[in-house]
């Protein structure tokens, strides 16, 4: 999802009405310009993601980044021949998080914690990986695996 408009949506859900609630951010800063050569283009920067942006803008919610990186239709069960894939979230609030890893095991995701809310620097580009292949086969039924 393009993160352009859901810092006005945090506005206008109202930011008290917010504080203590888990936020499940899905959201890419994907900048207005087509991709070039398969690759989107970020409105932010490698020093500070979007879901860092949202967590200053509401500084008592509990934001987890998570299923930024992979479409839709493989969101819930996501059944691929070389086996489970790897969700990759990040967030300051560890119980927060816990309600997201939750869902994840009940959607059928390997969870793969990368700590706190500047991870999302790095959990946010993955979305560029992951679309690199549909922009240019129209390959969207892929996901990332952290191999151990």
């Amino acid at each position: 999802a393009k993160g352009n408009a859901a810092s006005e949506v945090l506005k206008l859900a109202g930011i008290d009405s917010l504080n203590g609630k888990t936020i499940i951010d899905t959201t890419n800063p994907i900048g207005e310009e087509s991709p070039q050569n398969g690759v989107l283009k970020f409105f932010t920067t490698y020093n500070e993601s979007l879901m860092e942006q949202f967590q200053k803008q509401v500084p008592k919610a509990n934001f987890v980044k998570c299923f930024n990186s992979v479409g839709n239709g493989l969101m819930v069960n996501p059944h691929l021949k070389d086996g489970k894939p790897s969700m990759f979230i990040c967030g300051n609030d560890e119980s927060a998080k816990k309600q997201v890893k939750e869902i994840l095991n009940l959607f059928g995701w390997e969870i793969e914690d990368m700590g706190k809310a500047e991870a999302a620097r790095a959990i946010e580009p993955l979305c560029i990986l992951w679309c690199i292949p549909g922009f240019l086969s129209q390959s969207w039924t892929h996901a990332f695996k952290l191999l151990k």
